[in-house]
């Protein structure tokens, strides 16, 4: 038995003039690669976490086929929301996880378990500019303050989130967790945030999370060990869409 996480699958069954193949070679038929690496890896006894961004559809009846092919993928799927998961609103998830029994379990003010880990999560969020770069240093020069005033209170309502997912599995007895977000947990102007600050407060042993495309994004945020938790990032494109083994 073995955990895996995989984000961005971005599928587009229903829509394909959502294809994601004009993006790059690493995109193209990328949904072949996702089904070729899944029955690969991931066996019937394992759990697939995937982190966000599955479907271009803006309503179920534009994403079914997007989340039949993950039900049909091996293992057990956890599913965590992603800013292009138009589908899935926030007051939904209780909706979804009843209509999906069985096949697929929707992670949002829940918790989902492995072995002895609760494995909590949110979408997240994080300020993404745009910033003014020194084209020679890379330094950051500016930015829109307004915009990052924005950012900072949909911050606030994910962490809230985040953490009713975390005190729900810890009156439920855990006590050891693996933290899931779509979004990175910092930015190019962050050395930490309140997700990396609430991931030490519960002792989390790892961070996991999506939503970075292309080389220029790859290292916006943290990776490795920082403050003894370990951060990964597992993009679809970062990872040519295999996925990574998180815990055995």
């Amino acid at each position: 038995m073995a955990l895996f996480a995989l984000g961005d699958l971005h599928l587009a069954f229903q829509r394909p003039e959502k294809s994601m193949d004009a993006m790059g070679p690493v995109w193209v038929r990328h949904e072949e690669k996702i089904w070729k690496n899944c029955q690969e890896l991931v066996k019937p006894e394992d759990t697939l976490v995937l982190l966000g961004d599955h479907s271009w559809g803006r309503k179920m009846s534009q994403c079914r086929e997007d989340l039949d092919f993950i039900a049909r993928l091996p293992g057990r799927k956890i599913l965590l929301r992603g800013n292009h998961d138009m589908f899935w609103e926030a007051q939904k998830t209780e909706a979804l996880n009843a209509a999906y029994r069985g096949k697929l379990f929707f992670l949002q003010n829940n918790f989902a378990v492995y072995r002895d880990y609760a494995l909590v999560g949110t979408k997240g969020f994080t300020f993404e500019g745009p910033f003014l770069i020194n084209r020679y240093t890379g330094e950051v020069l500016s930015w829109d303050q307004e915009a990052e005033k924005h950012a900072q209170k949909l911050v606030r309502r994910e962490a809230i989130r985040l953490e009713d997912s975390f005190r729900k599995a810890r009156e439920a007895g855990y006590r050891k967790f693996l933290v899931f977000l779509h979004y990175p947990p910092t930015n190019i102007l962050e050395e930490d945030s309140v997700f990396t600050r609430m991931a030490e407060e519960y002792g989390a042993e790892q961070v996991i999370y999506a939503h970075c495309h292309g080389e220029g994004q790859f290292q916006d945020s943290i990776l490795g060990l920082h403050n003894g938790i370990r951060y990964r990032l597992v993009s679809g494109d970062y990872l040519d869409f295999r996925p990574e083994k998180i815990l055995d």
